[in-house]
């Protein structure tokens, strides 16, 4: 093995560390509105936000953050974006919408 195969790969420990500050932030904010959030990070995978409503657990949904050629933004687990990452309000408003259980 050379000295480059064992270095570790900061670029992806880099973009790991980005996406779970940005589903911490979204997760405090759901916390503040009455959600439940817990922070999923595989070991072979990208990180995920799980919430649920806890007014009916049935109701919940795994969040993902990526960076696109405009930008960070969160992504429902279906593939459709639900707000830019640096607007944490929106992105809050709208799972929170969505996990409504009126």
């Amino acid at each position: 093995m050379t000295p480059d195969e064992m270095a570790p790969d900061t670029g992806t420990a880099a973009l790991s560390a980005t996406r779970i500050d940005y589903l911490e932030k979204l997760g405090d904010e759901l916390r503040r509105r009455g959600m439940r959030a817990r922070l999923t990070v595989p070991r072979d995978g990208s990180p995920s936000l799980h919430v649920m409503n806890p007014a009916a657990s049935v109701l919940t949904e795994n969040i993902l953050v990526e960076d696109g050629a405009d930008g960070w933004w969160y992504w429902w687990s279906w593939a459709e974006r639900i707000a830019a990452a640096d607007d944490v309000t929106a992105a809050a408003a709208r799972v929170a919408a969505v996990l409504a259980a009126d």
